[in-house]
């Protein structure tokens, strides 16, 4: 490999960076930059490049520099050069129609992404890249970097921050870790009819949406319950005292990036509002998924507006009982889907189960009811000044069928999406309640308890996907899980770890430096699961939330070949991930701009444009 000249905090920048910063009006104090080289040159462990080809002009869009910039009409896939052997064609056409799907759900589209299969605009054959390679003993995350610049300033990281508790998530639990939702119940079934409680024990997991909900209920229904005389009784108890004001970071509590983690979260706490326009001046409105015993309307007027976010466009107040829609629609929604944050991520599983319930063709003769505690606590009597409280509302009848106990194995025990599938939209589509859960998770299965590890074979990896092996996950909270989080990084990692106060970076009191990220960067880039951290990244000028860095920079060397999580707060902008240069050599890339004033995204993003830029042309 080339001898590199390190540029540190006090020499001067790449000049196209720093011309880059001078056009957004920024100054070198207002950012930290951390480029360095990884790995052996010519023996990538990045993922092949990507060609974006102009099939309709037949045009290559990210020809290497070095390289013609025209393509005759025969040659519709490039040339494989020495430091490309594997080189992907993908046409400009597909991503402008992911893009123009994405601009569609102005409301928020991330949240869009996460909920729905979005064909992918790469070969399919790419989807579920397995870990092929083996932990290596290479010191290269060692190594002076080609930049490094502020690189030990602590700064505001936003969505960069994922970055943290996915790798961590993967090397303490694995990449096929799987959460499971479990299903008991109390009493007796006689006839397809259960005499007692239903019990659904939440798990954490990240990704239960109102359709893995529905086959939930639905394996309930087919193991024998059609009817419960009882009630149907939420276990959350996993997550303690996770639950936020949504209005609390920015005064949007109807934004879905701003819902709460919770033990038993269901379809990310969000409603999805779809209008279609009728004839008379009026829209149809519909919801999923359904809210039981609440009102939701049904038709809205029209009016002459730019469709927008729900906030501007409906102005939807929830109440108690019903949703008030405080402003007609824009005309030129047109047919649009809003994403609305339910406040109570609680009642919200609770009505959405019995929906779900009563959709299956089923009944129930109780309640929905949803609690942070466990099952066998929910009867315990009320004790006041040392007196049991006779008439607690948990008060249990103890005759007759419904005081039997909770049978003893589950009736169902649902799967969840693995950790790697998981790690793929809390990445590329920057999903935060996704990121909080999966940082959770690391405090209830990263690490057993005294009394677990006792009884836990020492050859048997902790990383097993089935809870049954260790009996019930550990409850726990964000200090607790953010506690294990950190331990993790003094263990493995030689930076001072960073200061975390949720998992997802939406937060303005967490601080990260470039250092953090470049040495974590080159951590996973050793690690066995390496394929499914990088593949969770958006690729730049592609896909994720990268892909619009083409269009401000159309000329652009990483186009294809760099594989980034960005971040975006008010005072924010931020970039970090790995760039296959075109000598052959990978480098991991970090550029973080903090600004005490607010920042314009789309002013200082061409500034980590030209960091990704410039090294990819290295």
């Amino acid at each position: 490999m080339a001898i590199l000249a390190t540029l540190d905090a006090q020499a001067a920048l790449p000049s196209a960076i720093e011309a880059a910063l001078a056009k957004a009006d920024l100054t070198p104090a207002d950012i930290s930059i951390s480029v360095t080289a990884i790995g052996e040159q010519n023996a990538s462990r990045l993922p092949p490049t990507i060609q974006v080809l102009d099939h309709k002009n037949n045009q290559p869009i990210n020809a290497d520099h070095n390289a013609s910039s025209t393509v005759t009409p025969a040659a519709k896939t490039p040339t494989k050069t020495k430091t490309d052997q594997a080189k992907i064609v993908v046409d400009k056409q597909l991503i402008q129609q992911q893009q123009r799907m994405l601009d569609a759900y102005t409301d928020d589209p991330y949240t869009h992404l996460s909920l729905k299969s979005v064909p992918s605009v790469l070969p399919s054959r790419l989807a579920n890249i397995t870990d092929t390679h083996g932990k290596t003993s290479s010191t290269n995350r060692f190594s002076k970097p080609l930049v490094s610049h502020q690189a030990a300033s602590a700064r505001t990281p936003a969505s960069t921050m994922k970055l943290v508790p996915s790798l961590i998530a993967l090397d303490t639990l694995g990449a096929d870790f799987t959460w499971y939702t479990r299903v008991y119940y109390s009493g007796i079934i006689i006839n397809n009819r259960l005499y007692g409680d239903l019990i659904i024990e939440g798990s954490g997991d990240p990704k239960m949406t109102h359709e893995r909900l529905e086959q939930l209920l639905y394996q309930v229904q087919q193991a024998g319950i059609d009817h419960i005389d009882g009630d149907i009784v939420i276990d959350s108890s996993i997550f303690a005292k996770v639950a936020k004001d949504p209005a609390a970071f920015d005064r949007s509590p109807l934004r879905p990036y701003n819902a709460s983690p919770d033990g038993f979260l269901v379809n990310f706490n969000t409603v999805a509002l779809k209008s279609t326009p009728l004839p008379n001046g009026r829209a149809q409105l519909s919801y999923t998924p359904q809210l039981t015993n609440y009102q939701l309307p049904n038709t809205i007027g029209t009016r002459a507006a730019a469709c927008s976010q729900a906030r501007y466009s409906l102005a939807p107040q929830w109440q108690q009982d019903k949703l008030l829609l405080n402003a007609k629609l824009p005309q030129s929604c047109k047919e649009h889907i809003f994403y609305i944050a339910y406040p109570d991520s609680k009642d919200f599983a609770a009505r959405v189960i019995t929906a779900k319930w009563q959709q299956l063709g089923n009944t129930l003769t109780g309640k929905v009811v949803n609690q942070e505690m466990p099952y066998a606590m929910r009867y315990k009597p009320s004790v006041v000044n040392n007196s049991v409280v006779k008439n607690s509302p948990l008060s249990k009848p103890t005759y007759g069928l419904t005081a039997l106990a909770i049978s003893p194995l589950p009736l169902v025990s649902y799967p969840s999406l693995n950790l790697q599938q998981q790690i793929y939209d809390i990445n590329h589509f920057s999903n935060n309640v996704m990121t909080e859960q999966v940082a959770l998770s690391i405090g209830a299965y990263g690490k057993a308890s005294s009394d677990e590890r006792a009884t836990i074979n020492p050859s048997q990896k902790l990383s097993a996907t089935s809870l049954y092996q260790f009996g019930r996950p550990r409850a726990t909270d964000y200090s607790q899980a953010l506690q294990t989080i950190e331990q993790w990084w003094q263990t493995h990692l030689t930076t001072p770890p960073p200061h975390l106060t949720n998992g997802s970076g939406l937060c303005r009191d967490c601080t990260i430096s470039a250092a953090n990220l470049n040495e974590l960067l080159s951590y996973a880039y050793e690690h066995p699961s390496f394929d499914a951290y990088v593949n969770s990244l958006g690729i730049t000028g592609v896909s994720g939330t990268i892909v619009y860095h083409s269009e401000r920079l159309p000329d652009s060397a990483a186009i294809g070949r760099s594989w980034i999580k960005t971040g975006t707060l008010n005072n924010v902008t931020a970039m970090a991930g790995y760039v296959k240069g075109q000598s052959g050599q990978d480098y991991t890339v970090v550029g973080l701009i903090n600004t005490e004033r607010a920042l314009n995204p789309y002013i200082a993003r061409p500034v980590l444009d030209a960091m990704l830029d410039w090294t990819a042309q290295q």
